[in-house]
């Protein structure tokens, strides 16, 4: 069954753009693989009363294909750059319709 995954990236002082930057960089190299993958798109947003937040919402084909993609060593290679301009580890939650 499709689930929503809501990350919630907290950036050091100052390295949201930068990060948003990024991620649309990947997003566009990673995207079409990751569709092979089960994910069925994200988007990405800033938080208006916190300069240095980003939530992305993403939706995927099943929690497992998350998972999956999420345990590939090939994953964190491409996550790597941007987890290093976050403040603290993201938090993810994965949501699934009642």
């Amino acid at each position: 069954m499709a689930v929503k995954v809501v990350d919630e990236l907290k950036t050091k002082p100052g390295k949201r753009d930068e990060l948003k930057r990024l991620f649309e960089t990947l997003m566009a190299e990673i995207g079409p693989s990751l569709k092979e993958k089960g994910s069925l798109g994200s988007a990405l947003y800033a938080v208006l009363d916190d300069p240095d937040l980003l939530v992305e919402i993403a939706d995927w084909e099943s929690a497992e294909a998350h998972e999956a993609v999420m345990r590939d060593p090939a994953t964190a290679e491409a996550l790597a750059p941007g987890l290093e301009l976050l403040a603290s580890p993201f938090k993810a939650m994965i949501l699934q319709g009642t």
